[in-house]
This record gives structure tokens, sequence and C-alpha cells, in this order.
């Protein structure tokens, strides 16, 4: 018995991953469909972040005393490191630009070259962002934190250019260190469930003294005023601060405590340029395994370098991202 089976002249028609739909091969589709959703995820985390900032706008730290370190270099150099690592990533990107167009002209040789130039550019920005985070956690000049979670600094006026200014001035430098018999609890010697974390260098009693003993030494809230300054307090409401609410001696930032000001902005900091950074790293990794692809002729013999292509996109975005992660951390 013979069975007619009409058809529809779609049979055998069916996209495999060739130049449709939008002339892009599947790689390069799947490719857009992650640069999508993950450029949702570092949305949410930003605007999550542009929230809470709004909240706390009167108290949040102020960047460019924030970070103002620059490798081997002693001093105050607002933005300028952080600006050096942008400048380094970005350049990676135009080197990256370049490799897909070498790519396009089956090139090796520049191939080779620029995404040699791109993996550099990658391997020195995660190292300098790895450096700043140990520069953030460490701090420099330390400050107290009181009853009710505040931030104290502590400063003084000097003269510079005719004009008088508010400067930093470190814990260590004017604390008057007593005897003390303080030692750290731990589950063997108090509370069995319970360990405590690392006993701070000075105490606040300590560095109440050394404030009495300074008159020269101011202390700095975190409130912002309307010259978008720190405010800075009187001697005697100085001392009435630090011995009514201070509690703990911070120095750094980590997830419970920030020298600089709101812990909320530390971890924010730590969150979205860690989950940042950890994309530069991953798109490090894959860049190196695309060099060595291209150095042994796996896409001269494919007569194509579509793969560095794809791989140039997921750069791309990790750049674009970081232009949005230093607006609203640095430049805001």
């Amino acid at each position: 018995m013979n069975t007619t089976v009409a058809t529809t002249g779609t049979e055998g028609k069916i996209w495999g991953g060739g130049n449709q739909p939008l002339k892009a091969s599947y790689g390069k589709m799947m490719m857009w469909f992650f640069i999508v959703s993950d450029a949702l995820t570092f949305s949410a985390f930003l605007a999550a972040y542009g929230f809470s900032r709004f909240k706390f706008i009167d108290s949040w730290p102020i960047a460019d005393e924030v970070f103002t370190h620059v490798p081997f270099f002693h001093g105050n150099y607002p933005m300028i490191y952080v600006a050096f690592m942008t400048f380094v990533l970005i350049m990676s990107s135009v080197t990256m630009v370049l490799a897909v167009d070498a790519g396009h002209h089956l090139n090796k040789k520049k191939v080779t070259w620029y995404m040699f130039l791109t993996v550099i550019g990658g391997v020195i920005f995660v190292s300098s962002q790895a450096w700043e985070w140990k520069t953030f956690i460490k701090g420099e000049y330390g400050a107290v934190q009181t009853k009710g979670g505040n931030i104290l600094q502590f400063g003084e006026y000097v003269t510079e250019n005719g004009e008088e200014k508010f400067k930093r001035v470190a814990i260590a430098d004017f604390v008057k260190v007593g005897h003390s018999d303080r030692v750290q609890h731990e589950s063997k010697n108090g509370i069995w469930y319970e360990t405590e974390g690392t006993l701070p260098e000075y105490s606040v009693d300590e560095v109440y003294n050394g404030l009495v003993a300074n008159e020269n030494v101011f202390v700095r809230n975190q409130i912002i005023n309307e010259d978008g300054e720190k405010t800075v307090l009187s001697r005697s409401e100085s001392l009435k601060q630090l011995k009514a609410n201070g509690k703990l001696v911070v120095h750094g930032a980590n997830l419970k405590v920030n020298e600089y000001g709101s812990p909320l902005f530390a971890d924010f900091f730590f969150f979205i340029t860690g989950f940042h950074g950890f994309h530069v790293f991953s798109g490090v990794v894959i860049n190196i395994i695309i060099f060595f692809n291209v150095i042994i002729g796996t896409y001269e013999r494919r007569k194509n370098y579509e793969m560095v292509e794809k791989v140039g996109l997921y750069w791309h975005f990790v750049d674009l991202v970081w232009v949005f992660v230093f607006t609203f951390f640095y430049l805001v």
C-alpha cells in the first residue's frame, strides 16, 4: 500500500547555524545572548548601588579621598591610578579590534601580536585591581567607629598655597599608647562557641588620650556638608563625640567595618568590582587559550578567525561594563 506524504518544501531547511538569522553564526548568536543576560545582571547590581547611595547620600564616602594611592609613590593622588587602569583596559579593547580585523584578512602574524597585547593589558588590569583591593582593605589613616555605626576620622588644618585645608592624620601619629592587659577572646577561654576577631592595634581610650594631648588634631564625622566635604567638629565637640560614642578603632575596610565611611560602600565595592574582576580574569584565560591556538595555526587551517571575533565581543563587553563601574564608583 503506497502512502503519499504531503511536503511543505521546508524539510531539511531548518536553520543549523549558517548565515541566518541576522547573518550571524550560531556561536556569535549565543555570545550575544550571554552578553545581554550578563548586562542585565550588572545593571541590577549598579541599580542597587545607586539606590543605596541615594539613601545614604549625606554620609557616603568621597571617592577622591578613598582612591588616592599609586604603587611605589607616597602621597595623595586622587583617581590617578584608577584612571591608569581604565586607560589600559580600554587600550586592550583597541588591540582586540585590531586582532579581529587582522583575522578578517587572515593575517596570522598580526593576530598573534595584537592578541598578545590584549592579554598583557588584561593581566595589568587584574593585577592593578588586586593591588587596589589590598590597599583598600589595609587602609592608611584609621578611624573610630561609634556605637551607632558611624565613622570618626582625624586630621588637622594646614595651609597650602595660601589656603587653609583639612588634612587627614593617621591615628598612629598622635595616639598615646598605654599598658593594657586586654587579651583576644577565644572559644577556649570564654564562651565556648564564640571566637573574637583580631584585636585592634589601639583602644578608643588610647586614641582619646592622644587627641587630648594634641590640640591641633580635630575629629571629622562622615556627614557631608553644603560644600560637599565631610563635617569637621570643633575641639570640644571632637573630644565629646569620641569619649561618649567611640566604640572600636578600625583600619581599612572589610565586609563589617569601613574606615572611609558607610560599610555598605565597601560591600558594594568588593562585590561589584570583584564580579567584574572575575569576568576580566576569565577573559584573560580565554584570550590566552585563543592566543596559543593562533600560534599553532588552528584558525589558519580553518580559513577563518571567527573564534577571535567571538572572544572579542566578550572582551568589549567587559570593557564597556568597566566604564559604567568606573563612573558609578569613582566619578559620580
